[in-house]
């Protein structure tokens, strides 16, 4: 429909643009209208969202010029980058500006723009609680995010500043999952101690990114942290013992034993957890549960994401 205002979807065919789309093709009464920006159209997931209503157009994060033609005409833009791609900060800025720069030329009246906390602000780099990592980072890929904010103030883009969570997909996806110990039980090792983890399903990402564009501009200049529920490592474990249907116990890894595990980017993610941590009240606090609960009024939690996924998680 002409009178549809169109929302500009950067990572449509990933986990928080692909919920999005989802989320405005749900509701065709809604008002809008959704342009999914993939580097391949032609690619399976790309031509699925297509088959279910959305306009698909290529897009690079690393040409600027294939975002302008992509923004061109849109009422407004979700940008997210995705660190895990490549593990460089200054590529996720270089992107973050492409698309502060896109967003202005086009006019977009509202943009939301996918981002963590810069731990800086709590745990300067001169601080040596936690391993300095690529020369001025604590998280990289929380702080080079964070940094990014600021792109999107000085291009002078009508942005809110959606603060994510940790994706309880990450136990089918990302190598989170319960591991069996050599006694053959399952153990959640997380280095998160007592204290509680924000997590939701990722879908649900871009369902809260629907509400706030649904809520509209008074949104802009805002910081919105979401998440589905605040969870202790037991009582995530509790939950997937019930989901797995067998007992999964949790083992608070310390931090140091957690950044010297043999995978890519442990260290980055054994100091987040400490920042987690350490600053519970700070993190938690930025992500108010009803404020969630009015954008998304279907928000899942945890019990509810099992319920629908416990059979996808591995078992080793």
């Amino acid at each position: 429909m002409p009178d549809k205002r169109t929302i500009a979807v950067a990572g449509a065919t990933g986990a928080q643009g692909g919920g999005l789309v989802r989320a405005i093709l749900d509701d065709p009464d809604g008002g809008f209208a959704v342009r999914a920006l993939t580097r391949d159209p032609n690619s399976d997931k790309a031509k699925a969202l297509a088959d279910f209503g959305a306009e698909v157009v290529g897009a690079d994060l690393d040409d600027e010029g294939s975002i302008r033609d992509a923004f061109e005409g849109a009422y407004g833009a979700y940008c997210v980058t995705f660190f895990w791609a490549h593990f460089s900060p200054d590529k996720e800025l270089a992107q973050a500006r492409s698309m502060a720069n896109a967003a202005k030329a086009a006019e977009l009246e509202h943009v939301i723009w996918s981002t963590l906390e810069d731990t800086r602000r709590w745990i300067p780099i001169e601080d040596d609680r936690m391993p300095i990592l690529m020369e001025r980072y604590n998280v990289p890929h929380f702080d080079a995010k964070g940094e990014a904010d600021d792109i999107f103030r000085e291009v002078g883009v009508p942005t809110t500043f959606l603060l994510t969570s940790f994706y309880w997909d990450n136990f089918i996806y990302f190598g989170s999952e319960p591991q069996r110990g050599e006694d053959g039980k399952l153990v959640l090792a997380l280095p998160m101690g007592d204290k509680k983890l924000a997590g939701m399903a990722a879908e649900d990402i871009g369902r809260c990114a629907y509400g706030i564009f649904r809520e509209g501009r008074d949104h802009v200049g805002r910081t919105i942290g979401i998440a589905g529920e605040h969870l202790t490592g037991a009582e995530m474990a509790a939950g997937l013992s019930t989901a797995l249907g067998e007992e999964v116990s949790y083992y608070p890894v310390p931090f140091d034993d957690y950044r010297s595990f043999d995978f890519p980017g442990a260290q980055d993610l054994g100091n987040m957890f400490q920042f987690k941590h350490d600053f519970q009240e700070a993190h938690l606090g930025a992500r108010d549960l009803d404020v969630v609960r009015r954008l998304n009024p279907g928000l899942q939690t945890f019990r509810h994401w099992l319920e629908q996924n416990g059979s996808r998680i591995p078992r080793h």
